[in-house]
């Protein structure tokens, strides 16, 4: 029976793309949604249930080793695989020049956008085995003045994730990079106060590009 079930972890699922892409793989994919807000994930479990889908709710903290490890070890024994998993979850410092970085916002940006990262993809990496499909999301503004702490471990995060996806690229799992539309998200608000919103894309609209490009 657990073989017919299509599994999608989605880590940062209570809001933004990440919901939105919970929702958009309704009915084809029976969610697991991982977040540390229990409202948003209830919010998103409401969502899904109307549309005819289901989920599992996780309101975890993905820079918790030990809950990473409870998670995937409850995935393992109730389904034994994941089929995909979409890796959303990220810290958003607030835009600071280089030298006032603030040691607390670094440590927090480090833990969430690498350190959890570094840990999640040796725990998934056998529940997807060598026929499942992990995806992480670039942005790149590594470089860029005013962006030092997201920047730097955004693109900490994502050099990890392209080295797995050059090591598994005969073996499998199946690693994709996207990057996604600019959307009228919070973390973009924090990034870009003022902008016009009603001229970005939709995070429905643009979790439906991101599954047409996996």
């Amino acid at each position: 029976m657990t073989d017919q079930i299509k599994i999608a972890l989605v880590t940062g699922a209570s809001r933004g793309l990440g919901a939105a892409l919970a929702e958009a793989l309704v009915p084809d994919y029976h969610v697991v949604a991982v977040a540390r807000t229990t409202g948003g994930l209830e919010e998103l479990d409401d969502r899904i249930q109307a549309k005819g889908g289901s989920a599992t709710l996780a309101p975890m903290d993905i820079t918790d080793p030990n809950a990473m490890a409870t998670l995937c070890r409850g995935i393992h024994d109730r389904w034994g695989k994941i089929d995909l998993w979409l890796h959303t979850a990220i810290h958003t410092s607030a835009l600071t020049p280089a030298h006032f970085v603030d040691p607390k916002e670094w440590t927090k940006a480090i833990n969430t956008n690498a350190n959890a990262t570094s840990i999640l993809i040796p725990y998934v990496a056998p529940l997807l085995g060598e026929a499942g499909h992990a995806v992480f999301f670039d942005d790149p503004k590594a470089g860029e003045k005013f962006y030092g702490i997201y920047g730097a471990t955004k693109a900490t995060q994502m050099a990890l994730a392209r080295s797995w996806a050059a090591e598994t690229e005969r073996t499998g799992p199946r690693v994709s990079i996207v990057e996604p539309a600019p959307m009228p998200t919070a973390v973009r608000a924090r990034f870009h106060p003022g902008e016009d919103r009603d001229a970005l894309t939709s995070t429905s609209d643009a979790a439906a590009q991101v599954l047409a490009q996996i």
